[in-house]
């Protein structure tokens, strides 16, 4: 078996926590009715991400969030991965700190990526690896609050407010 090792770059970390594990699923208020009544889980946002065509709601789990996704219109990704696969499943999020200097390594080292830089998430710059390169899983990677992309990509007054704990309007 060979063994491939990935070097550390120029200043390089890596990730911290798993930011969030994210599940697709056919109906949003019936998930929601399962992780936030029956596991407690509080929610902390909602977004109708129009650019990717699906609705999401994070919910807190301790340090990290489960995401909830469901798609918005049958000819997305997401939508033909929903019909395919079913629900359940579809990416795991780690943080980063410096979300372009990760892709710059990645790419250095021979890794496919969806996105070649950062882009907005709902909950800060993000960009993903494509599932060749990781074993068949599909990886986000998002920046953590404060970063060089938040202020790249204009969402420098957002990360002030990315670490806030829930929004009490969403509680249920």
């Amino acid at each position: 078996m060979s063994e491939q090792v990935f070097h550390m770059a120029g200043g390089a970390e890596p990730p911290g926590r798993i930011h969030h594990v994210a599940l697709v699923v056919r109906d949003l208020d019936k998930a929601l009715a399962f992780y936030r009544e029956a596991l407690m889980l509080p929610v902390t946002m909602t977004a109708d991400m129009v650019s990717d065509r699906v609705t999401m709601c994070f919910l807190s789990a301790g340090e990290s969030k489960v995401e909830l996704i469901q798609p918005t219109d049958d000819s997305t990704g997401v939508a033909r991965f929903l019909a395919s696969r079913g629900e359940g499943f579809h990416h795991v999020c780690f943080e980063v700190a410096d979300l372009a200097s990760e892709l710059t390594r990645l790419a250095a080292a021979g890794i496919t990526l969806i996105d070649d830089a950062p882009r907005r998430g709902a909950e800060g710059p993000v960009a993903f690896i494509h599932p060749s390169s990781a074993h068949g899983v599909l990886v986000e990677l998002i920046e953590a609050p404060g970063g060089p992309a938040w202020a790249a990509l204009g969402m420098a007054a957002e990360a002030a407010g990315a670490s806030v704990g829930p929004d009490p309007g969403l509680a249920k």
